[in-house]
């Protein structure tokens, strides 16, 4: 029996390795390693296709969280920056690591991503409290585009303008991801919609480096002049800061390697959306397992697949011992696990997301997927039902 990876980049990897090897051999040749031609033109290919004035590559998705946040002006520990628990760790450490305090509301239960309905409650309670507690004081939301697809941005944008509040997209798994807009009656891509966005390119990603790598999309040339400078130690020229910065440049490889793949990631999507609808088709007779939601008024890339199953655990287990890998994406909301331990949350918070956190599993995904083998899969989880 051969193994179903839960992820294969190797297959992708060996198939654009001569490719590869020649923006190595040219940064060999020039000794361009950091900055210069390939890492403005992925810059400006990668802004293009997400409908944005700018793309700022940096060094990781977590960097473009964090230097968004702080050139959008967040960076005070009184700064509330409200997320929801259902996401990775990166979400909440660029809020602290930016100078904020991070503040959860709960998920829709059916999309996974933000409830906006449950921030307008958070920011109403928070308001009419606000006299009795301290100076603390929401300044920025960060709807994060779960899995591939995108939060519903309209309540949210509207919401975030009633209550004076900054919008920065978490889009690290969202690469052309499409939000139809009824505010706007348009299509709109994923890290268009909001003051600024964070994309990752870690390697597993949509879009995924040969290794770390992230950038930040605006329409705001300020925000994207100041990211510029915090990505390269806060000078706006060599030895001539304005600021405390970091050294979180793009590795101008790595940019090379993405404008390689790049040219792909359109094909590729259309190849997980291909996948996913076959797996809704072969589960949908299964009432023990839930499908995902996809609104009509989204475009998921399906970054990930995520089912839901009770007794995911024994599930997970069996369709090991059957030689198929799958993910956990997250098994701990972050408002449980000890490095918030600070906020002074407990069981019971956020119910949604501690509900879905027990039940959730990422079956294998990725474009080159065959058809027979998402069939093994899902025959898997069949004789499961019936053990």
């Amino acid at each position: 029996m051969t193994h179903i990876p839960f992820l294969d980049i190797n297959t992708p990897h060996a198939e654009l390795e001569g490719e590869f090897l020649a923006v190595f051999r040219e940064a060999l040749r020039t000794g361009r390693f950091v900055g210069g031609p390939e890492v403005e033109g992925f810059e400006q290919d990668f802004a293009d296709f997400c409908d944005t004035d700018y793309c700022v590559g940096v060094g990781s998705g977590t960097d473009a969280l964090r230097f968004a946040l702080i050139a959008a002006g967040v960076q005070a520990p009184n700064d509330i920056v409200i997320t929801v628990p259902n996401t990775f760790i990166a979400t909440t450490e660029a809020i602290s690591q930016a100078g904020a305090t991070p503040a959860f509301v709960d998920i829709d239960p059916k999309t996974y991503n933000m409830d906006a309905n449950k921030l307008e409650d958070y920011l109403k309670k928070h308001s009419a409290l606000r006299s009795m507690r301290s100076a603390c004081v929401p300044k920025a939301v960060i709807p994060v585009h779960l899995y591939g697809q995108m939060a519903d941005m309209d309540p949210i944008l509207e919401i975030a303008q009633k209550y004076n509040l900054i919008v920065i997209e978490d889009a690290c798994q969202a690469h052309g991801a499409e939000y139809f807009s009824r505010r706007e009656d348009r299509w709109k891509k994923a890290g268009s919609m909001g003051k600024a966005a964070a994309f990752s390119f870690y390697p597993g990603k949509n879009l995924g480096a040969c290794g770390e790598g992230g950038a930040v999309m605006t329409n705001d040339n300020e925000v994207a002049r100041k990211i510029r400078m915090l990505r390269d130690h806060g000078q706006v020229k060599k030895y001539f800061h304005e600021m405390d910065g970091y050294n979180g440049r793009l590795d101008a490889i790595q940019a090379g390697f993405l404008r390689i793949k790049f040219r792909h990631l359109p094909q590729w999507n259309e190849k997980r959306r291909q996948n996913a609808y076959l797996y809704n088709k072969l589960l949908s007779s299964l009432d023990e397992v839930q499908t995902p939601y996809e609104p009509e008024w989204t475009k998921s890339v399906y970054h990930l697949y995520v089912i839901r199953a009770q007794n995911r655990d024994d599930l997970q287990k069996y369709l090991l011992e059957n030689q198929i890998s799958t993910g956990l994406h997250y098994p701990v909301p972050l408002h449980l696990q000890k490095a918030y331990k600070n906020l002074g949350h407990r069981a019971g918070d956020f119910p949604v997301s501690e509900k879905i956190a027990k039940e959730i599993l990422s079956l294998p995904m990725y474009p080159d997927l065959t058809g027979q083998q998402q069939e093994r899969v899902v025959e898997t989880i069949k004789k499961w039902i019936t053990v």
